[in-house]
């Protein structure tokens, strides 16, 4: 066979080799392929349900409620202005700091209106000494007169100058006084219990009464909440008012705006005696203590006012409510372990609880706590907490 055919077939040979084995090796590995998909994978643990905390919806004892917009308001509040005209020697208070009845607050320079005051001191100290020559004077004519030794016109006129010197230290007592005022309006100090806001004048400056308002002191505790009140609700709240034959005091509480609720109750002391006649309203007053300076006078607050009797109401805790843009609703467990949502109509907050007037029943499991674990429809484990 020639070289060209014998080196042809032997590589039509090596060719078909290479071609079985790669036939081969797909097989296997077809094979193997074909046993590893056809294997069933293992199965895995489910995952337990997650675990919430319920609380049971119960009935508790509540009192209806009034609540009314109402503003803080200051029992005192005082413009310090200056009365005299002089220029400020001392500023004696921090701007913002509370003060007492008394406290000296600005001094005016004191040079001139106490030099005013020696001035006046002097004046009458010679009308005095005019006063008792004119009386001696007046005593010796009229003695004189007495025995026919002097005419009674000198007599006259002697008495003339005395009532003319009396009224004089008339005067000089007089001027001396308003010398001394002066001298004190030097010293301007606060004239109530409260705090003060900022200084208009600065040390240095010159002050007279035209210059307005220097500082404003705004009185603390205890303070005002004033509310308007329309006459339906007043005759309501008069009504629950009555007890055991008298009148028993109205407690007014205040709901900040922030939403929590005041700490310290007041009493309503002071009824408007006109009604508006375009709201068919009234306005209503109560004091409230105010230590710690919480409440500050022009801010707004809710004014509640609860009636004493006592009716059962379906509540739930304020934990537990939600919202969105369909209105409030809460997560409760049913009986097969389930999350449900419950659309609620909520009434007023007692505490910590808040009144439920649809919705709910007593004995649902509202869920208070792992909220943001579940879903409607999940499987739970409800505890129940206390």
């Amino acid at each position: 066979m020639p070289n060209g055919q014998v080196a042809t077939a032997s590589r039509g040979r090596r060719i078909a080799g290479i071609a079985g084995i790669a036939i081969v090796v797909l097989a296997v590995a077809g094979w193997f392929l074909r046993g590893s998909f056809d294997k069933p994978a293992p199965a895995t643990a489910a995952a337990p349900p997650p675990a919430v905390g319920v609380r049971l919806a119960a009935t508790k004892g509540v009192s209806s409620s009034f609540e009314f917009v109402g503003r803080i308001k200051a029992e005192n509040k005082v413009e310090v202005r200056a009365r005299i005209e002089g220029f400020l020697e001392k500023v004696l208070f921090r701007e913002g700091q509370t003060v007492k009845a008394g406290d000296l607050l600005y001094q005016i320079e004191k040079v001139q209106f106490q030099a005013l005051v020696d001035q006046a001191k002097a004046n009458l100290a010679v009308t005095e000494a005019s006063l008792i020559d004119a009386r001696l004077e007046y005593d010796r004519q009229l003695d004189l007169s007495k025995r026919q030794y002097s005419p009674q016109s000198t007599v006259d006129r002697n008495k003339a100058v005395l009532d003319t010197a009396d009224a004089r230290v008339l005067q000089a007592k007089a001027a001396l006084t308003q010398a001394q005022v002066n001298l004190d309006y030097t010293d301007i100090r606060s004239p109530i219990d409260g705090r003060i806001g900022r200084t208009t004048y600065t040390m240095g400056n010159l002050v007279n009464p035209a210059s307005g308002v220097l500082a404003t002191i705004v009185s603390q505790d205890p303070i005002y909440v004033l509310f308007p009140v329309s006459v339906k609700d007043l005759e309501t709240i008069r009504e629950s008012r009555q007890k055991d034959g008298g009148l028993a005091k109205i407690e007014i509480r205040l709901r900040l705006s922030n939403g929590h609720d005041y700490p310290l109750a007041g009493a309503w002391n002071l009824t408007d005696p006109q009604v508006d006649q375009q709201t068919d309203s009234l306005i209503m007053r109560a004091v409230i203590p105010n230590p710690d300076g919480m409440l500050i006078d022009g801010q707004f607050a809710t004014a509640v006012i609860r009636e004493r009797n006592e009716s059962p109401q379906l509540v739930i805790p304020q934990s537990a409510l939600q919202v969105d843009q369909s209105g409030y609703y809460a997560l409760i467990v049913d009986g097969e372990h389930k999350v449900q949502q419950r659309r609620l109509k909520t009434g007023a907050n007692i505490d910590t609880d808040i009144v439920i007037t649809s919705g709910l029943a007593v004995g649902d499991k509202v869920i208070v706590d792992g909220i943001q674990k579940v879903r409607p429809g999940q499987v739970v484990q409800d505890a129940v907490l206390r």
